[in-house]
């Protein structure tokens, strides 16, 4: 995306502990869908899966109860005067779509130019995991890490690319298998210069 896109809040936005439903409540919903899809929810086989289904979610949906503030807190600034760009390519990442709530999995591409340090490599992907764990979509998700970025490290320019597959595209509807949706957004000096773009682009297909 495009240096249009307007910045998100990247801060949790989890329903407070009053406001959720409780454990016996996700399990009951979930015995709901079983019946609605066809199936018996009292059947043997499917006697654990409401409680399976409400754990599972706990875990993929995780990213609500995380903080990128906390995760991109700690800098080095002990770097040697280092001031080039710093990339991770080929982060892997699986989210679920808002719209289906069905997976899309697919790969991030993250760059910056340091202005005040750096910060530890496996905190990009902790970041795109805190995002990546919450009801998405890719454009919005492209967004929410370049502007966390840009918000708690203050670095001189972002760029982000994601590419991924849907599964609301493969298991349903059209059903296009091996298809990939790419979205990626550039700030600061990305945004501003093409070199850089052209530099970010060439190190990805490295």
């Amino acid at each position: 995306m495009d240096a249009r896109v307007q910045p998100l809040d990247t801060e949790p936005t989890a329903l407070p502990t009053r406001l959720r439903p409780s454990q016996a409540e996700a399990e009951a919903a979930v015995r709901t869908l079983i019946a609605w899809a066809g199936d018996d929810p009292t059947r043997e086989g499917l006697l654990e899966t409401p409680a399976r289904v409400a754990r599972s979610y706990g875990e993929l949906f995780a990213g609500y109860d995380q903080s990128p503030k906390e995760i991109l807190s700690r800098t080095f600034k002990e770097v040697g005067g280092y001031d080039d760009i710093v990339l991770m390519r080929d982060i892997p990442f699986h989210s679920h779509c808002e719209h289906h709530m069905v997976p899309f999995v697919g790969k991030a591409h993250i760059a910056y130019l340091p202005h005040d340090g750096v910060v530890g490599l496996s905190k990009l992907a902790r970041l795109v995991e805190v995002f990546a764990r919450r009801l998405q979509t890719q454009e919005n998700l492209t967004a929410q890490i370049i502007d966390a970025l840009n918000e708690h490290l203050g670095p001189r320019g972002v760029a982000v690319m994601l590419e991924a597959e849907h599964m609301c595209m493969t298991m349903r509807g059209v059903r296009a298998h091996g298809v990939a949706t790419i979205t990626h957004r550039f700030t600061g000096v990305f945004a501003e210069d093409r070199v850089e773009q052209d530099r970010f682009f060439a190190m990805i297909k490295r």
